[in-house]
């Protein structure tokens, strides 16, 4: 989808990443307002064009010196990128949003069931937390995701891929409980818990209040197939690619990972809430569909 419309008072190139009026008009209220109280000089770029900025890197997944020129300099755009990172305003925007599209879909503001998984991907060179997954054979690091049933991220880590699914399962659930006390039930996928080793459920379920149902694959069937409620997360981590700069992990920092990922859900949350659309066209998306379709029906 072109996700662009030159209206208003944008007079600038308009690239398929750029915000609608209607996405800035859900943005706008969200972002930090300076305090002039405290002096310095007029901010020669808004905030409209630095989101622009970001948002065309996020999609392209050019290096941030190779911005096109109408767009904020290379060096502004990834200072307020960092600034935004480090103030907490990726963070409060992020959350806003979730609430208002959880709102917006008849669900509760804060959920209280989630799903978790982990996405081993590959990273460029250097960098910190790098590492070799022995069981994906890829060198780089590892997403963790917690999501609501939405598929809304609610908690993001990002590790040296060498960190096996139950150490850094211990670990994001440990923030899930700290950000949210409303969560009493993830689901996962066995990788997290076996016949072997299943401590993780009884600490979560101990230390925690939470309790982590496993949501197993049936070895008897071969190739793709949709399992409940781990299609959610798989949803999720497949828009998360569809961004190129997160197609690998270009990012010498893992809190800059951890933002990245952040702003790409908050411009698909933004597209949301302005009444835009996306269509996506791969087998877990058409069966995500089809099974809030039948709920919808269910639920009527």
């Amino acid at each position: 989808m072109r996700n662009c419309d030159c209206g208003g008072d944008d007079a600038r190139s308009c690239y398929p990443s750029s915000l609608t009026d209607a996405m800035w008009a859900v943005l706008a209220p969200l972002m930090p307002v300076r305090d002039l109280r405290k002096g310095g000089r007029p901010r020669k770029y808004g905030d409209r064009l630095i989101l622009d900025s970001i948002f065309y890197v996020l999609r392209s997944g050019c290096p941030w010196r190779m911005m096109p020129r109408d767009l904020a300099p290379p060096d502004a755009a990834h200072r307020w990128f960092t600034t935004w990172r480090k103030n907490g305003t990726w963070d409060a925007i992020h959350d806003e949003l979730r609430r208002r599209v959880r709102v917006a879909a008849g669900r509760e503001p804060e959920p209280s069931a989630a799903v978790l998984d982990a996405q081993s991907i590959k990273s460029s060179e250097g960098g910190e937390c790098r590492g070799f997954d022995m069981g994906k054979k890829t060198t780089g690091r590892k997403r963790h995701l917690v999501v609501d049933t939405m598929g809304l991220i609610l908690v993001v880590m990002v590790t040296s891929a060498s960190v096996n699914d139950r150490p850094g399962g211990r670990r994001i659930l440990a923030r899930l409980a700290e950000a949210f006390t409303t969560i009493a039930l993830v689901w996962a996928d066995g990788g997290y818990a076996n016949s072997i080793d299943s401590t993780l459920l009884t600490w979560a379920k101990e230390q925690l209040g939470i309790l982590v149902q496993i949501v197993k694959r049936n070895d008897d069937v071969k190739g793709f197939k949709v399992l409940p409620r781990r299609w959610v997360v798989e949803r999720t981590l497949g828009w998360l690619v569809r961004n190129r700069r997160l197609a690998r992990d270009y990012e010498r920092l893992t809190v800059n990972s951890e933002a990245m990922i952040k702003v790409a859900m908050i411009r698909l949350m933004t597209i949301r809430l302005a009444g835009q659309t996306i269509r996506w066209n791969n087998a877990i998306d058409r069966e995500a569909a089809r099974r809030i379709n039948a709920e919808r029906l269910l639920a009527v």
